[in-house]
């Protein structure tokens, strides 16, 4: 099992930015993917963006061009910097790691954007 806590969520106008932070407790390199999920009020959670151990990431259409996930293995980090924010980005965003024995959910940081 790992903790997984997230920072960085906020309000923030259309347009601005946020950084969001996934601490974990333990080296995120024996982590064969983690990855940034959001859920909106009524709707399923949702895919942001992954990466992988080998540094592969994968994104959402609705995100592309405009998030961007990242690691510090020093830091056992994972990063999402979201750029140019939309009203619809709003909801509860979740860091999550997966390996050979099952995933581990953070608690969520919430991020509103106002139009």
């Amino acid at each position: 099992q790992v903790q997984l806590v997230e920072s960085g969520g906020g309000l923030v106008q259309a347009g601005g930015s946020l950084r969001l932070s996934c601490a974990a407790s333990r080296n995120i390199l024996n982590f064969n993917v983690m990855g940034w999920y959001r859920q909106a009020p009524g709707k399923q959670r949702e895919l942001v963006a992954s990466i992988t151990s080998g540094g592969s990431r994968n994104y959402a259409d609705s995100v592309k061009g405009r998030f961007a996930i990242s690691r510090d293995n020093a830091k056992n980090t994972v990063y999402l910097q979201m750029n140019s924010l939309k009203p619809e980005d709003t909801a509860v965003y979740y860091c999550n790691a997966w390996e050979a024995s099952g995933g581990s959910w953070g608690q969520g940081t919430q991020v509103t954007v106002s139009s």
